[in-house]
């Protein structure tokens, strides 16, 4: 019987396109895991080139490589050089709530007369 060789799957492999590397970094923010954040950027950072984007934010590749591991923490000034550097922007939402205000969500100010 003919023996079948396996690798390893690397996910940076699929990360070929603006498209995917977006897709990719949207689904890990919506989780929100900072572990996971960073690992990420980690890996859209090797797809796209270490070196690049060590020389594009101005940090090391050692740094970089280790900030954006799975046991990283990098600092949010990282995370925004890294995420300009890849042509990535944040953008903030917001979720939908109660009002502050009262117990039952409304202001408690009386509506102006019509």
């Amino acid at each position: 019987m003919a023996r079948t060789e396996t690798r390893p799957w690397d996910i940076t492999e699929s990360l070929d396109t603006p498209a995917r590397i977006a897709a990719y970094l949207e689904a890990v923010f919506e989780d929100g895991d900072p572990t996971l954040i960073a690992a990420a950027l980690g890996d859209v950072a090797r797809a796209r080139g270490m070196t690049d984007i060590a020389r594009d934010t101005g940090l090391s590749q050692a740094s970089l490589s280790r900030d954006l591991s799975p046991k990283g923490h990098p600092e949010l000034a990282t995370v925004l050089k890294v995420m300009r550097a890849l042509g990535l922007h944040l953008s903030v939402t917001a979720e939908a709530c109660v009002p502050h205000g009262t117990p039952d969500g409304s202001s408690g100010v009386p509506a102006a007369a019509p």
